[in-house]
């Protein structure tokens, strides 16, 4: 009986294990995703990590902004073209899961641009939904 149990235990913990693992990688996936479209100046898809949502909160140097919409406006406005936008690097610092739904992540962005090189610090929450891993919380300074 105590084998069983311990097994049973074994295999629940490499399951769990195995799934965070999956849910970190399609995590991580998603920010080099959104690194390469930035680097292809490609805003409308560097927004696709983000929570199509009037939920979707946004904190940057204006505050705080809600919304999908309102925060893609905010991007646009804010890298009219490629020279402001530059090149995207993203350095993860920290990768915790938080519970089977949501992850907290915290990294530095650095833009290597023409105009003047810029960069600063982020932490985001991310929420499975339907199926999906999304931004729903952004905090970038």
């Amino acid at each position: 009986m105590k084998k069983i149990l311990l097994l049973s235990f074994l295999f629940m913990l490499v399951e769990s294990v195995s799934a965070q693992s999956k849910d970190e990688r399609a995590i991580r996936t998603i920010l080099d995703e959104q690194t390469a479209a930035w680097n292809r100046g490609d805003i409308e898809s560097f927004m696709k990590g983000y929570w199509e949502n009037d939920s979707l909160m946004f904190i940057g140097k204006t505050g705080v902004t809600y919304g999908y919409i309102n925060t893609l406006n905010n991007y646009k406005k804010g890298y009219p073209d490629t020279a402001s936008m530059g090149k995207l690097i993203f350095t993860l610092i920290q990768v915790k899961r938080l519970s089977k739904e949501y992850y907290h992540i915290t990294g530095k962005w650095f833009l290597k641009r023409s105009v003047g090189d810029v960069g600063g610090h982020y932490t985001l929450v991310f929420r499975k939904i339907n199926g999906r891993w999304v931004i729903i919380s952004d905090h970038s300074s």
